[in-house]
This record gives C-alpha cells, sequence and structure tokens, in this order.
C-alpha cells in the first residue's frame, strides 16, 4: 500500500511545544516497521511551529507572522534532526520537502513535486513534507496540514491517508462536552449531517481541528482515496488500520460506494 500519514502538533510534542519523546521514538518504530513490510510511506509532518515555540522559550504559539516564521525556521530544523536521527537507528533514509500552494497549483510545479516524490519512493527513502511556513503567508499558503495532507495523498494517488490527531475519530458530538457521545467507525458519505459534526480549532500549538479534517476527507473520497482519523496518542494502532481493522472513523473512498 502507499499510504501518506499526516502527524499533529499534539501528537508530536506536549503542551509547553517540546518533543514528546516517548510518543516520537514509538511513531518511528512502527512507521520503520511498515516499511519493512513493504509499504510506501510519506509522511505529511506538523510540528515546526510548536517546536521552534520551545526552542525559542516563547511562552505561547506566536500570532504575529514575523515571529511564526521565525519558529518555524528553528523548529523546522529541530524536527527533521529527531526524525532523521530516529529512523536512522532502523535503517530508514528521509528526505524534507518543503512546499506551499503555489507548488501544488501550478502544474509544473505540482508535476515536479510528484516527480521527486515517486522517486524518493524508488530509492526507498521516506519524503517528509511540510508547509514551507518559513515563506507562507495568507496569499499562498495551504493552511493547514489537514489540508496538505490530503492534496498530496490525492497527487501521489496513495491509497490511504492517516490522519493522527489527539481524538480517536468523528464521534456524533463533542465527546469533551457530551460523554455521551459515540465513536462513529465508518462513515460513506460527507453529506451536511455529517459537516455539521466538526467543531472548532484543535491543540493551542494546532492549527487544525475537525472541520479541516472533513475537508480533508472530502478532497480524498472523490479522489479515490480511504482516509482515516485516529488518536496518535498511541502509534500502535498504524498495524491495525493497515491491517483494515475499526481504528478512528475510516472515510470511504466513492468507487467504494458503486
Amino acid at each position: 500500500m502507499r499510504i501518506v500519514i499526516k502527524i499533529g502538533t499534539s501528537t508530536l510534542t506536549y503542551s509547553t511545544g517540546n518533543l514528546h519523546i516517548r510518543h516520537v521514538e514509538l511513531l518511528c518504530k512502527v512507521i520503520s516497521d511498515l516499511k519493512n513490510a513493504g509499504h510506501e510511506i510519506i509522511l505529511v509532518s506538523s510540528g515546526a511551529i510548536g517546536m521552534g515555540v520551545g526552542k525559542l522559550g516563547l511562552s505561547a504559539r506566536p500570532k504575529d507572522m514575523p515571529t511564526k516564521q521565525a519558529a518555524a525556521a528553528v523548529g523546522q530544523c529541530e524536527l527533521m534532526y529527531f526524525y532523521d536521527k530516529l529512523f536512522a537507528e532502523y535503517n530508514h533514509t528521509v528526505g524534507q520537502i518543503l512546499i506551499t500552494g503555489c507548488d501544488l497549483e501550478h502544474p509544473e510545479r505540482r508535476h515536479n513535486f510528484q516527480s521527486t516524490v515517486e522517486r524518493l519512493l524508488e530509492l526507498r527513502v521516506l519524503p517528509i513534507i511540510n508547509e514551507n511556513d518559513t515563506v507562507a503567508t495568507e496569499e499562498i499558503a495551504v493552511g493547514d496540514n489537514d489540508t496538505l495532507a490530503a492534496i498530496v495523498a490525492t497527487t501521489v494517488e496513495a491509497d490511504l491517508l492517516i490522519l493522527l490527531s489527539d481524538i480517536d475519530g468523528l464521534y456524533t458530538a463533542d465527546p469533551h462536552k457530551h460523554p455521551d457521545a459515540k465513536l462513529i467507525p465508518h462513515v460513506f458519505a460527507i453529506d451536511e449531517d455529517i459537516l455539521a459534526l466538526a467543531g472548532g480549532a484543535g491543540s493551542s500549538l494546532g492549527t487544525g481541528g475537525m472541520k479541516t479534517k472533513l475537508n480533508a476527507a472530502a478532497l480524498c473520497t472523490q479522489s479515490g482515496t480511504d482516509m482515516v482519523i485516529a488518536n496518535g496518542s498511541d502509534p500502535t494502532l498504524l498495524y491495525g488500520i493497515v491491517e483494515g481493522e475499526d481504528v478512528g472513523t475510516k472515510f470511504h473512498k466513492q468507487e467504494a460506494n458503486q
């Protein structure tokens, strides 16, 4: 299988912005194991700004663009250092790709991006993709890594996109406010009722929320890619997802319903 895994800031870091070492070490181990099994893995990783916040000792995620970009510049180095170090322990080589909205909207740039990813996979490299936050502005930014992951998944014709977040999946109501809310294991159509379940933004250091995840699901399923939302606090869940078990919420590609 060709799998795109999006790793949210809440999976990578503590609320302080510092790396959650135990989570990241286990995550890299599981992903390495899936690669060893023959799957093609592409990571879309959040966390650059969040880790920059921790590295710079800032009290909160910055709101002004220059400080966000400065934090991203510092945090991206830190992020790739740990990925390179941890994946190397399992004999896997990583490659970094930083892109903006313009790169994905421009046909030639999009083709070049696709060709680069294909060649990296042929060379058994693990591509790690993030938005180029150091130069992206509102005019050229994708905006959130859920959407970026969906665009990447459809561009490289992935079989599956997995969004690892700080929630188990899509619920019938906000589980933080409604203890009796039920997890929805399968979604076969993203209609108005499903869209109405979207809440607000996610963690304080991230930018995503359920709304961005549902938008990502719509992009994927319309293009023939399945998508799963699962809790990144237990990376071993990736095994069950890849093996087709009911983990989190699975959004089924449209052609599967015909």
